[in-house]
């Protein structure tokens, strides 16, 4: 692991108590997800959110949900921020 890549996992950890070995697991069970499938987003958001134990509102959770299978995600980490923080 690289220095950027241990800052970003330290930065997560910090943030959102999500231990970084967890964060793999999740990565390594979605590498063949179908990102365009509604259902299949959404329960990794759920997912997601309850591993950092954080309150999702629906109207963020559908907003996230959409952006994903729209496949309208934000490509670098400061907008991608601040799409979660809407």
């Amino acid at each position: 692991m690289n220095n950027f890549q241990k800052g970003m996992f330290d930065k997560i950890q910090k943030n959102s108590n999500i231990n970084p070995e967890e964060i793999y697991k999740v990565a390594d069970s979605v590498k063949n997800a179908d990102f365009s499938d509604e259902r299949t987003v959404r329960s990794l958001v759920r997912h997601l959110a309850k591993m950092a134990n954080k309150p999702l509102p629906k109207e963020k959770e559908d907003y996230i949900v959409q952006s994903i299978v729209n496949n309208k995600m934000p490509g670098d980490a400061q907008s991608l921020n601040q799409l979660f923080k809407k």
